[in-house]
């Protein structure tokens, strides 16, 4: 029989380890179709944190900025994306880290131009 002052102390261990977080950001970039139903944000931004809201109106950057990072968007189906394609959009959503390619899982899509910068050069 285990000591219940054990089984206490391993509760209160449980209870102070601090899960993994999962972080929400913002990112900015060209939104791509590059497989059916399969969508890339490109030329986009370091994500910064941010909430799951779509940005206010006075949040959205009058030039888009380019960046050179490329995301897999996740969780697309309720975006109706195909009106966002070839824009320069803000996404916003949780982040996974993963390599090759990190994801968001989107929470919000905002256009802020009817299409795509250039990639910064190299």
């Amino acid at each position: 029989m285990i000591p219940t002052v054990l089984l206490a102390a391993v509760a209160l261990v449980a209870q102070t380890t601090p899960s993994p977080k999962v972080e929400i950001v913002s990112v900015t970039g060209c939104l791509r179709e590059a497989a059916p139903n399969t969508w890339t944000l490109v030329n986009a931004t370091d994500p910064v944190a941010s909430n799951a809201n779509a940005p206010q109106p006075k949040d959205v950057p009058a030039t888009p900025p380019v960046g050179k990072n490329e995301f897999r968007l996740i969780g697309v189906f309720e975006f109706n994306l195909p009106a966002h394609k070839d824009h320069t959009v803000i996404v916003k959503g949780l982040l996974i880290k993963a390599t090759p390619t990190s994801r968001v899982n989107m929470t919000s899509v905002t256009t802020i131009a009817p299409s795509c910068a250039s990639a910064p050069a190299k």
